[in-house]
């Protein structure tokens, strides 16, 4: 740089820069004061620096809270992503990762923990000896706020531009039945015929709706309301027990039953109408420092389960 030119930022702005973020992550001064170990008096001297800088109003502010106004809103997402770019480029250019340790808390739905994640956990620390890993089973979603989780898996992404979402896999949905309750109500051959048998329910946790299932029918998705006689809530691997004993039809992702369907202890139903699928997506918040047993985790299950 020539003597004289003048320095877009200097220090102090990109402290502030830094103290900003953290307030508009928290939604709260002081919250980002302590995070920063400095005053909430500070924090608020650099949000002003910035306004002062900028000419817009960064954050409406009442005496109970404070919120981003739409410059800030858009000034936040900008400078979030250049300093976790300026991050990301010291951690790979000077090569100190830090060496991953600690508790790792994540929240998984049930078939996804039974089934791919938590078969794979021993090889996790098996690389990583001094990360504990702490499991969450439910199909309930979780504030990673007032929970202090540091990941979970979903089957979609929320409307939440504080998450980071990496989609997993795309999982293949599947009709399935017994043998022997085929034998008794015979093998439905279309779409509709499914209205004269037993389809074991699943209730949606988030809202408590029966959740339909879904065909594919001439190359298009397609959701079927059905009915029957035995219904499961929170935990979807009820209704796969329940089809093992004999009770009715259910939808599930193949991961889950195809041990049964290679052994016959479950039969497909309706193959030509299969193929539709459902994501799973972890999710995580932005952070400015990500830890490393968090980072390393990530890798892990990219590695691991993406498809």
């Amino acid at each position: 740089m020539k003597t004289g030119t003048r320095r877009p930022f200097d220090d102090l702005q990109v402290g502030s820069i830094e103290l900003f973020c953290l307030a508009a992550e928290l939604s709260s001064f002081s919250a980002a004061a302590v995070a920063a170990s400095v005053t909430p008096a500070a924090v608020s001297r650099s949000v002003s620096r910035l306004e002062e800088r900028l000419g817009v109003r960064l954050f409406v502010r009442t005496t109970r809270q404070i919120r981003l106004t739409e410059e800030g809103q858009l000034y936040f997402e900008q400078c979030r992503e250049a300093l976790s770019t300026l991050i990301e480029a010291e951690r790979r250019v000077s090569g100190l990762h830090g060496k991953p340790a600690g508790t790792l808390r994540i929240s998984l739905p049930t078939p996804y923990a039974h089934y791919r994640v938590l078969p794979i956990l021993p090889e996790f620390r098996a690389r990583y000896p001094e990360v504990a890993v702490e499991t969450h089973i439910s199909n309930r979603n979780v504030d990673f706020a007032d929970d202090a989780y540091d990941l979970s898996v979903r089957g979609k992404a929320p409307d939440d531009s504080s998450l980071i979402a990496r989609t997993l896999e795309d999982a293949e949905l599947v009709i399935v039945a017994s043998p022997d309750y085929l034998r008794r109500a015979g093998t439905p051959r279309t779409i509709d015929e499914l209205q004269a048998h037993d389809c074991i329910q699943f209730d949606l946790p988030s809202n408590g709706r029966r959740l339909p299932w879904t065909l594919r029918h001439e190359g298009a998705d397609l959701d079927v309301p059905t009915s029957g006689n035995y219904g499961c809530a929170e935990d979807v691997l009820g209704g796969v027990t329940l089809a093992r004993a004999g009770a009715g039809l259910f939808q599930t992702y193949r991961f889950v039953v195809a041990e049964d369907l290679r052994s016959g202890s479950l039969v497909e139903v309706l193959p030509e109408h299969g193929g539709v699928t459902r994501p799973f997506v972890m999710l995580y918040p932005h952070a400015r420092h990500m830890s490393s047993r968090v980072r390393a985790f990530v890798d892990f299950m990219m590695e691991k389960l993406q498809r």
